[in-house]
């Protein structure tokens, strides 16, 4: 009886890991810009983590300072690229 229930339970979950439903909705597709703003959130989001872990004195200032450095560095290289897709939007936008 055992068996049965074990072999009935794992046919159970493999047809429910392995088959394919019906309905497939696809994610809305995600632009260059989405995709920058998302990217730029996390960015300050770490330094955020970053300032707190050097105040509580997981960090010394040196790694701290690179880490900074090269935080903010990557912020405003998105920054910039986000700047240079809204100005062309914005160029293409007042052609019309």
């Amino acid at each position: 009886m055992i068996p049965l229930v074990c072999m009935a339970v794992t046919a159970a979950a493999l047809y429910y890991v392995f088959s394919v439903p019906g309905v497939l909705t696809a994610a809305p597709e995600k632009t260059r810009v989405h995709y920058l703003q998302e990217r730029k959130e996390a960015v300050y989001e770490n330094l955020r983590d970053l300032n707190f872990e050097f105040k509580a004195g997981k960090l010394p200032e040196s790694d701290y300072l690179a880490m900074k450095k090269s935080l903010e560095d990557e912020a405003a290289a998105i920054l910039a690229e986000i700047a240079r897709y809204e100005t062309v939007a914005d160029q293409k936008g007042s052609a019309f």
